[in-house]
């Protein structure tokens, strides 16, 4: 409503109506509004599953349709929600869409001030929280597919208790209850200790901030000392390409882009790297350019701090940091915000970890 955007997900529902079951998508958004052929509230929509409008059982014989797709005659069919599971994964949807804690988390934050505190007021107050979860759900509630939510389901039920186990009945003594409180401590250390693993060949994210490489103009000149600048394609560094000289990277990429030889001269000898892209752009590519343009881009890049051994220091003293390259109109080399795949960036990064393994005597 007035442009706003209501986030949602969806999940399949058969809509009992006038005796024929019909399989649809039940809508839930953010908002609380459940779309079950007619836009409710969770709590009408509890009463449409009492009702059984919205059907979680279903009758063998009875009629059933997906529309215009399908539509057939039910056999010994089986269903494993109640009304108040599917209610229970739908208020659940409800919390995630607005990233709130579900009714897993919020147990599961229960379950840490038990452990923390084992009185039984806290005990209670886990109980309430498991069992608040889908019935069907709880088993997930740990992620662990070995013992599901036994460990859990001691702690909630306490010592001296009594609980069902694969069919068998099992008394929850001291050592059992003791036993679930070593698991939730060995799972906790487990946790920490894989968090804080890093992995053999080192880290998977740099740990720096990442350094932005602005695009930048200067119409009076370079500044003597261009710091990370000297990284940018319109660097005034001189480049020598199959014994072809460019005044810099961009020269050369757009030389190399166009067909025409004319062209190509032209762009070699244009007085900034801005007319030369604006030559390029009234010429004609080469065929398959755009397929070839990132391992073209790769080589000049190569050739660059191959023969300018300064910017290559400037390059490798960045570390593992990030690099981010902005483009103003390419999203493909640039990166702004959010937007773009920043293919600029990460080949210096490529280029940088070559520099670095050149410095190790790591031969490939």
């Amino acid at each position: 409503m007035d442009g706003e955007r209501i986030e949602g997900t969806w999940r399949h529902a058969f809509i009992r109506n006038g005796g024929t079951y019909y399989l649809t998508d039940l809508l839930i958004y953010a908002d609380g509004m459940v779309d079950c052929s007619g836009l409710v509230t969770l709590d009408e929509f509890a009463t449409k599953l009492a009702s059984g409008w919205v059907a979680t059982k279903l009758v063998d014989g009875a009629r059933a349709s997906a529309h215009h797709l399908a539509a057939w005659t039910f056999t010994e069919p089986r269903t494993w929600l109640t009304p108040e599971m599917l209610l229970g994964e739908v208020r659940d949807d409800v919390d995630q869409l607005n990233g709130r804690p579900d009714s897993t988390d919020r147990c599961l934050a229960a379950l840490d001030v038990f452990r923390g505190q084992p009185s039984e007021d806290n005990r209670a107050k886990l109980r309430a929280t498991y069992e608040a979860i889908p019935e069907h759900m709880r088993i997930y509630a740990l992620g662990d597919q070995d013992r599901k939510d036994w460990p859990l389901r001691v702690l909630v039920a306490g010592p001296g208790s009594e609980l069902d186990r694969y069919g068998h009945a099992v008394a929850v003594t001291e050592e059992v209850h003791s036993a679930a409180l070593d698991y939730f401590a060995d799972r906790e250390q487990q946790r920490h200790r894989y968090a804080n693993k890093a992995p053999t060949d080192g880290q998977t994210e740099p740990i720096e901030t990442s350094i932005i490489i602005n695009q930048a103009f200067f119409p009076r000149g370079w500044p003597q000392d261009p710091g990370i600048l000297a990284l940018r394609n319109e660097f005034p560094t001189p480049i020598t390409v199959d014994e072809q000289t460019y005044p810099t990277v961009t020269h050369a990429y757009w030389a190399l882009a166009v067909a025409d030889d004319q062209d190509q001269a032209a762009i070699r000898c244009a007085d900034t790297p801005y007319a030369a892209q604006k030559i390029a752009e009234k010429s004609t590519l080469r065929v398959g350019w755009p397929q070839a343009r990132t391992a073209v881009m790769a080589h000049l890049l190569r050739v660059k701090f191959n023969q300018h051994p300064d910017l290559a220091e400037t390059l490798t003293a960045t570390g593992a940091t990030r690099l981010i390259y902005t483009e103003v109109g390419s999203t493909f080399w640039g990166q702004r915000g959010m937007q773009g795949r920043n293919w600029m960036g990460r080949l210096l990064e490529l280029i940088r970890s070559e520099l670095a393994m050149s410095g190790t005597g790591i031969q490939v």
